[in-house]
């Protein structure tokens, strides 16, 4: 954990990170409660490197900025898959992607069964509420959110639905919602512009109690049927740029939600809540291509190799901001590594709650805090698109191997997090130490089994 200046925080972050400072008045200091409240903004197909403080000069984001000059900025923070429902099963359920349910995108629901964060903030006495996008239940199943820990509910539950940002319908708790602002192909409803609204509204609700929201926004992601990225309208500051249409649509719909934060500090300010609530910012997976969309064009995934669907640095490391005031020293930098999975475990530790059993996260609290933790165990991270991939991480080292017969590729992330030099035959006895831990680190998955490619 390594604390920087405030002159070199806001040099990594630029301007828009001094500009959203001095927008805003110094936060009120109220008396903290006894439990934290906590929001878990998600952003959908967000690059490592699309917002300042990770390193963007072009898409503005004062916000997210903002939120890192008060908090924490972890470098090596992980999304538990490379593609959105498994990603999101792991952070749901506490475990990764080779004992999840969800392994993939498909239609595989939550089960009774299954470990659950929103039953486990339930217990701790928590009003739960998952805003935005789910993907791990369909109508009627056991995995809808409201039969997994979660008291409210207002989204998409099928994630190809997501793909349509003026929606005609969305589901709140286990109701259709029908939106007639969007009918007879009108666009009068933003999907993510209700979901800043219902979360607001979620607060205010319950701002006299503890509450856990997870805030799952469906963008920046691209819809690969209309080849097309949906905004409300092109933000004044890119208007007139010399970039291909959708390209300007990408960075609008990132600045868009970064003002959804904004709005989302400044009411909890509003509300005396600033102190004692945890907001954590982070993304589902790597930045997308979806032609004419190009996640290079704003080199989305930063100096990391990879993109969404890769286990590649650049498909599963991603952008991660926590401020928790008088917790997590603001202005800090973590370079230590901990994964979407370990949040079950983390909220656990916050709440006092015994982790529930099957899950494979640990308590990352300590960097929470901005304190040394122990070393994470070997991370873990599978994929079934286009044959069988595994990924693990152990200290410094990553293996990453495209199905079961063929070669495990080495990599020193300490000196290497471009992953440009397989250093494998330099370094057998690794290779044999993540050859065996692989052999043991999942369960067969009917719904998911191996298949080489």
């Amino acid at each position: 954990m390594t604390a920087i200046s405030r002159r070199r925080f806001l040099s990594q972050c630029g301007q828009s990170a001094a500009a959203a400072a001095a927008a805003g008045s110094v936060l009120a200091a109220e008396a903290p409660r006894e439990r934290p409240n906590i929001i878990v903004m998600l952003a959908d197909d967000l690059g490592y490197g699309d917002v300042g403080c990770f390193g963007q000069r072009i898409i503005k984001t004062p916000w997210v900025d903002r939120l890192a000059q008060q908090g924490i900025r972890f470098t090596q923070c992980y999304a538990a898959s490379t593609v959105c429902a498994p990603s999101r099963s792991c952070t749901v359920t506490g475990q990764h992607s080779g004992h999840t349910r969800v392994r993939g995108n498909d239609y595989v629901p939550l089960r009774p069964e299954d470990p659950s964060i929103g039953r486990m903030m339930q217990d701790a006495g928590y009003r739960t509420a998952i805003i935005g996008k789910w993907g791990l239940g369909e109508p009627g199943t056991t995995g809808i959110p409201t039969r997994q820990g979660f008291d409210e509910f207002f989204g998409y539950l099928n994630q190809v639905h997501a793909h349509n940002s003026f929606p005609t319908e969305l589901w709140r708790n286990e109701q259709i919602v029908t939106l007639d602002a969007n009918r007879d192909g009108k666009q009068g409803a933003y999907s993510n512009d209700l979901f800043l609204q219902e979360s607001l509204a979620f607060v205010e609700r319950n701002r006299r109690r503890p509450f856990f929201l997870l805030w799952w926004h469906t963008i920046p992601h691209a819809f690969p049927a209309q080849r097309q990225i949906e905004v409300p309208e092109i933000e004044p500051i890119y208007r007139d740029q010399s970039w291909p249409d959708i390209e300007k649509r990408f960075a609008s719909v990132v600045t868009r939600m970064d003002r959804h934060l904004g709005i989302m500090m400044q009411r909890l300010n509003k509300l005396g809540l600033t102190r004692n609530t945890i907001i954590l910012f982070t993304s589902d997976n790597g930045p997308q291509a979806v032609p004419p969309h190009d996640p290079t064009f704003f080199k989305s995934s930063g100096s990391l190799r990879g993109i969404k669907r890769d286990l590649y640095e650049g498909g599963i490391c991603v952008p991660t901001v926590l401020r928790w005031p008088g917790r997590a020293p603001a202005g800090t930098v973590c370079d230590e590594p901990w994964v979407h999975y370990d949040m079950m475990a983390t909220l656990a530790d916050i709440v006092g709650k015994p982790v529930p059993k099957g899950t494979d996260g640990v308590s990352v609290l300590p960097l929470w805090q901005g304190r040394k933790a122990a070393p994470h165990p070997p991370f873990y991270w599978e994929f079934h698109e286009g044959g069988f991939h595994q990924a693990v991480r152990m200290g410094d080292w990553k293996g990453v191997r495209h199905g079961l017969t063929k070669p495990l590729e080495l990599y020193d992330l300490r000196n290497d997090r471009a992953e440009t030099r397989n250093v494998a035959a330099r370094h057998p006895e690794v290779v044999a130490r993540m050859e065996a831990f692989l052999k043991t680190a999942r369960t067969e998955s009917k719904e998911f089994p191996i298949k080489e490619a």
